[in-house]
């Protein structure tokens, strides 16, 4: 990419991606942008932007020249009750303008150039750099993006009317900029007249530095008027945040404390809710917010703050209690892992009346299954009939078996689902609602329990035990019975198992009549020499060979998934497969890329590799890397490699691994979580199955497969790995 002081026009049509600096040099860009556009132009902007299009003349014009010269005009921006004007206008000059919430970017694409300036939220600004280019892929990718964020937007008159008429959308966002946060908290406060705040002291001082007077107003309302309950502040109040709370207290706020809050500081009113993790030391905006007018939230957090504020202590009692040196309720912070897991057992033990346990994972339910430290607890609990034992866990199939195996053993336990989306942390474990220990999963990947726990929290204080207390009723409240989600388990199983014989049926008979076409295609494409048949036939051909491989694709992960996929183990030398296949590789190549330049390179061993395996299952897992390489690599080197590996260093327990380097456009970082998973392509011309068998063909061998991003940030490389049989050198 070049960086620039000049406009795309001093420049050939070489296809290219510039950089190019300087607010004229912007300008005259875009302007360049509009007047060589012959179709259409399609523009996404950030709120900030539409005022721009209206107030410089030469933009305006450009849009109006475009449309006047019967070009396309679409338009996405977010409508905000600031800009709503300049969208009025905007609406006038451009054929379709939409709304969709918190865009971010900026781009504008023509049929054949790209623009993207590179400012964010700066009102009036010009940007001072653009981004240009004209290559082909860059715009129809950009393209797609545009055509997606049109689809999910709304029309701009049916956003300016709710904007009117005060009527919101119901919408849930993640707000990250500071700017946007500001906005959008000042607006609710100014709209609200009630408050209901659970915060750390930071969000107190960030409050008094930015919001204080909309709060006072709130609060005198409440006071003059008995409008709403007023505010309603939960916080933790200590000798160092006295003077502050006394501010709050003077103002009719009303304050109460709690010693430990949770780690989330929100506020909620009777139509929106906020949340953010962060701490807001020293008064600091934070990053990020979570805001939502979702009603669900808003009741339901509501519901939170009800509880703490039922549990909390009144702020003037609290400064008393500090002035006197007065604390009450124990907390202890347990560091070591062993001893977190023996308290939180020790206090499941102790409980007399009831037991609440919420396991935040399926592998932290499994994993104190596995250990035997349930089965040990229910066994104790079992002898004390009047204790009622509740436990909340996310469930998949394996913990179905489990669970009905505990139903049947220890009938007085009651277990219902939670959502594993809802991504906690924490085990919670709470005992006659008067003592808690809040267990931290620092790796949940791990089997031992000691080493899957971090730290955890002890404490038997009353608002702390009432806070998760209220977190755990909720969550108990939204769940299902055990037995609605037994009776959907089962649905769920015979629906899976319809759809494993249907796929199963369906790939059979489409087997069947490929092999024919194939023949009798073949066939006749030999008998014919007129070139325009000979090039149908290919098509038919080619076609027939592509549904030939999803098929055999399809019947693999059917034998796959029902274990029932076979091998037939002979002795062979790796080294005698690979030049085939590779040659195969670079006859398509050289058939089907005449743009494109791409090599195909084998880097053999020196010495015969010797393996016993299915011989053609590893040909099919070679070739479907070589084959995803080329996929992704339109110019460039794709080079094969054998390598030995000796696993103790002592010339025993030999492997060999076989890579596939290439240096086309890398794995998707989006993707690559679940790369060996079924359907997961990136890919228009792949159905995300080859991956999947290639991993469990390999594992089957007693293999392993991985695949890596290489370092130089060009392309990537998948690797495979197989015992060796024999290893035969000198050979060359």
């Amino acid at each position: 990419m070049d960086a620039r002081e000049v406009s795309p026009s001093s420049d050939t049509n070489r296809e290219r991606t510039d950089v190019y600096y300087g607010t004229d040099t912007v300008l005259d860009t875009e302007l360049q942008f509009f007047s060589k556009s012959k179709t259409r132009v399609d523009t996404c902007m950030n709120y900030t932007r539409p005022q721009l299009a209206i107030e410089i003349e030469q933009i305006k014009k450009a849009f109006i020249d475009a449309k006047n010269r019967g070009i396309k005009l679409r338009y996405i921006t977010e409508i905000t009750s600031e800009n709503i004007s300049f969208c009025r206008e905007l609406i006038k000059i451009v054929d379709e303008l939409r709304h969709l919430d918190g865009i971010k970017g900026n781009f504008m694409l023509s049929e054949s150039e790209y623009l993207a300036p590179l400012i964010l939220f700066r009102r009036g600004k010009i940007a001072s750099q653009i981004v240009y280019s004209n290559i082909k892929e860059v715009i129809e990718h950009q393209q797609y993006v545009f055509d997606t964020l049109w689809n999910k937007s709304i029309a701009a008159g049916k956003r300016i009317k709710q904007i009117e008429e005060g009527v919101e959308s119901i919408e849930t966002k993640v707000l990250e900029n500071k700017e946007q946060i500001f906005n959008y908290m000042k607006s609710v406060i100014g709209n609200a007249y009630e408050r209901s705040v659970c915060s750390s002291i930071g969000a107190m001082q960030l409050v008094y530095n930015k919001f204080f007077e909309e709060y006072k107003i709130i609060a005198d309302k409440h006071r003059r008027e008995g409008k709403g309950k007023g505010v309603r502040w939960v916080t933790s109040i200590d000798k160092d945040s006295i003077d502050l709370v006394k501010i709050f207290l003077n103002e009719g706020i009303q304050v109460r404390h709690v010693k430990n809050l949770t780690p989330m500081n929100f506020a909620v009113d009777n139509k929106h809710f906020y949340a953010t993790i962060e701490k807001m030391e020293e008064g600091k905006m934070m990053e990020s917010l979570l805001a939502s007018n979702e009603p669900a939230y808003v009741r339901h957090f509501n519901c939170i703050f009800e509880d703490l504020w039922s549990k909390g202590i009144d702020a003037k009692d609290r400064i008393i209690d500090i002035k006197k040196g007065i604390e009450i309720a124990n907390v202890e912070i347990i560091e070591n892992p062993k001893e977190s897991i023996n308290r939180a057992y020790d206090v499941s033990i102790s409980a007399k009346e009831e037991l609440l346990v919420a396991f935040p994972t399926a592998n932290a339910f499994r994993r104190n299954v596995r250990t035997g430290m349930s089965m040990l607890l229910l066994k104790k609990r079992s002898g004390k009939n009047n204790v009622k034992l509740r436990i909340l866990t996310p469930i998949d199939n394996q913990i179905m078996q489990t669970i009905e195996e505990l139903k049947r053993t220890f009938p007085q336990i009651d277990v219902r689902a939670i959502d594993e989306s809802i991504e906690s942390r924490i085990t919670i474990v709470l005992a006659d609602r008067k003592e808690c220990v809040i267990v931290e999963i620092k790796d949940d990947a791990k089997d031992n329990l000691y080493k899957a726990a971090g730290l955890s929290i002890y404490s038997n204080s009353n608002s702390i035990v009432s806070s998760y207390l209220s977190i755990f009723e909720s969550l108990w409240k939204q769940t299902e019975l055990y037995e609605q989600i037994k009776e959907a388990h089962e649905q769920l199983k015979i629906h899976d198992k319809m759809q494993k014989e249907f796929i199963n049926i369906a790939a059979h008979e489409l087997r069947t009549p490929i092999q024919p076409i194939l023949g009798l295609t073949e066939f006749v494409y030999s008998k014919i020499t007129d070139t325009n048949q000979r090039e149908l036939l290919d098509a038919v051909i080619r076609n027939a060979k592509r549904l030939q491989q999803l098929t055999e694709d399809i019947l693999d992960i059917t034998r796959i998934e029902s274990k029932s996929l076979k091998l037939k183990k002979e002795v062979f030398a790796l080294n005698d497969i690979i030049p085939s296949i590779i040659e195969d590789y670079r006859k398509q190549i050289q058939e089907s890329r005449s743009k494109f330049y791409t090599r195909l390179v084998y880097q053999p061993l020196d010495e015969t590799v010797i393996i016993e395996a299915d011989k053609a299952r590893i040909a099919q897992v070679i070739s479907n890397l070589i084959s995803n390489a080329i996929k992704f690599t339109k110019e460039g080197i794709i080079s094969v490699r054998l390598q030995k590996n000796e696993k103790d260093g002592k010339g025993y327990n030999q492997e060999v691994i076989v890579s596939v380097k290439d240096t086309g456009i890398g794995i998707d970082p989006e993707i690559f979580p679940r790369l060996f998973t079924k359907f997961t392509t990136k890919s228009y011309h792949g159905t995300g199955l080859g991956l999947f068998i290639s991993k469990n063909v390999i594992e089957a061998h007693g293999g392993k497969v991985w695949a890596q991003n290489n370092p130089d940030g060009k392309g990537s490389t998948f690797y495979f790995s197989l015992q060796l049989n024999e290893y035969i050198s000198d050979i060359k």
